[in-house]
C-alpha cells in the first residue's frame, strides 16, 4: 500500500478543494440527480471563493489526503451548533468526506477517517456527527464500520430537490 500523507489545508488550497469537491460530489451523486439540481448545488457549494471562506472559518479544519504526490480526497470538520439529537458537550461535524472516484474501494478511506477521528479527539471534542443521504448505502455502511450509528434525520437541499439524510454520530470518549 502507498504511503498516505494527510495534511491540513491552507488558504492556497481553495482552488484545489473546489475542483476536488466538484469532481467527487458529481461522481458520487450525478447519476441519481438531475443535471439542473447538480449544477446549482456544485456552483453554490464548490466555488473557489466559498472554499476560501470555509478554510478561514473559525472551527473549520480541512484534511487533505495525498499519496505519491496525488490527491485522494479530503474531509472537513466543523465545530458548530449540532441538532438536538446529537448528544455531547462538545460536538464536531464531519461536514465532508470525499474521495476521488479512482481511490474509492481501494481501502484508502481508512487513514483519512482515522485522521478525522484523531483530529476531533485532539481538539477536545466528545462526539463526531455527520449527515449522509439515505439513498447512499455504501457510505452508510462505511460510517457504520467506523462506529457511527443513526441518531436522527434532517433535510438536505440539492438545487430544487429536498432530500433526506440520516444523522449519524459516535462518541469520542
Amino acid at each position: 500500500m502507498n504511503t498516505i500523507n494527510i495534511r491540513r489545508a491552507v488558504p492556497e488550497d481553495a482552488v484545489y478543494l473546489a475542483r476536488i469537491g466538484r469532481e467527487a460530489f458529481a461522481a458520487a451523486f450525478g447519476e441519481q440527480n438531475t443535471a439542473e439540481n447538480m449544477d446549482a448545488y456544485l456552483a453554490e457549494s464548490f466555488s473557489e471563493q466559498k472554499q476560501a471562506v470555509e478554510i478561514a472559518e473559525e472551527g473549520s479544519i480541512f484534511l487533505i489526503a495525498e499519496t505519491e504526490g496525488k490527491t485522494m480526497g479530503y474531509a472537513r470538520l466543523l465545530s458548530s451548533m449540532a441538532p438536538t439529537c446529537i448528544t455531547g458537550a462538545k460536538p464536531v461535524e464531519l461536514v465532508r468526506f470525499y474521495l476521488l472516484p479512482q481511490w474509492i474501494g481501494q481501502g484508502l478511506a481508512g487513514p483519512l477517517m482515522q485522521a478525522c477521528l484523531d483530529t476531533a479527539r485532539g481538539g477536545g471534542y466528545d462526539v463526531i456527527w455527520l449527515g449522509v443521504w439515505q439513498e447512499n448505502p455504501r457510505a452508510i455502511r462505511f460510517y457504520q464500520k467506523w462506529g457511527f450509528t443513526i441518531v436522527g434525520t434532517h433535510t438536505f437541499q440539492l438545487g430544487g430537490d429536498t432530500q433526506h439524510d440520516w444523522l449519524m454520530a459516535q462518541s469520542l470518549g
